[in-house]
């Protein structure tokens, strides 16, 4: 049963895989035997691969690339099939949203949401996830096997609740919306999810989506931690290790007959 959970000598293309979760999800893979490419839009320096990567070197592999870059996806998925040959797994993780602390602009009412943050956040959430899928998964489906993991959020389920960030304009004096954008990035990958894990069924390439919940990461106030516990309930966020078990199973060949699934992990937060 172990070998069935197993990603040992499996291929696998991350993107975003120098920020928080996509860290936990390289590190827990390459330890489990994965070569794992990480897709990043930036580059860094061996002294910040040893210290993001510890050990990991022959197991990991930074390729510069933005998801938002067809050729550059392109460009850096030819040096992985060099490399370590065709991708068995893609975990398309790279997302972005507005930040807590930004300012009113980004945050600000629907009625005057500004279109550029809308196309930034669309381009790179969905968008990229799509043309990741295209140029990876394309190749897959030429080996007829893979496995493409979408990584979403429980606000691709349901709307973000404003109560939980009404404290914002008590405290500052300002509105504080949580924005559409990130929600109907994060929805849009439901059903793109579907598209794919159809499209390419009978070429053995599947396609999941994972749904998280918050995530404990030290960087939310703690009027937001404490509104949102309110509404989970196990009464915790994940710790970021958390994430990494279903991961792994969806790309291991314990999953091979599932595909266009959504796998909830919130904490019982869409439950209620």
């Amino acid at each position: 049963m172990s070998d069935l959970f197993s990603v040992a000598g499996k291929v696998v293309v991350l993107t975003g895989g120098l920020g928080q979760l996509g860290r936990e999800f390289t590190t827990s893979l390459a330890n489990a035997g994965a070569k794992v490419a990480v897709y990043s839009r930036r580059s860094i320096t061996q002294a910040q691969f040893d210290e993001l990567f510890p050990g990991l070197g022959e197991n990991v592999r930074i390729y510069e690339a933005s998801v938002t870059d067809k050729a550059a996806l392109e460009a850096a998925t030819d040096k992985v099939i060099a490399d370590w040959g065709v991708p068995d797994v893609l975990v398309n993780n790279a997302g972005i949203d507005s930040k807590p602390d930004g300012g009113a602009e980004q945050n600000a009412p629907f009625e005057v949401y500004p279109q550029k943050f809308w196309d930034e956040i669309i381009d790179t959430n969905l968008t990229g996830v799509m043309l990741c899928s295209q140029v990876i998964g394309a190749k897959m489906a030429e080996k007829r096997r893979g496995s493409i993991i979408n990584v979403g959020s429980i606000y691709g389920l349901v709307s973000p609740n404003q109560a939980l960030y009404a404290y914002r304009e008590k405290r500052d004096g300002v509105p504080f919306i949580k924005a559409v954008s990130y929600a109907a990035s994060k929805s849009g990958l439901v059903n793109l999810t579907r598209y794919v894990a159809t499209y390419w069924a009978e070429k053995n390439v599947r396609c999941n989506l994972i749904s998280f919940g918050g995530v404990k990461t030290g960087s939310f106030d703690k009027e937001f931690v404490d509104n949102f516990l309110e509404r989970v309930p196990m009464r915790r966020q994940a710790e970021k290790g958390e994430y990494n078990g279903v991961i792994q199973f969806l790309a291991s060949d314990a999953s091979t007959y599932m595909t266009g699934s959504n796998v909830v992990v919130d904490g019982g937060f869409t439950a209620w």
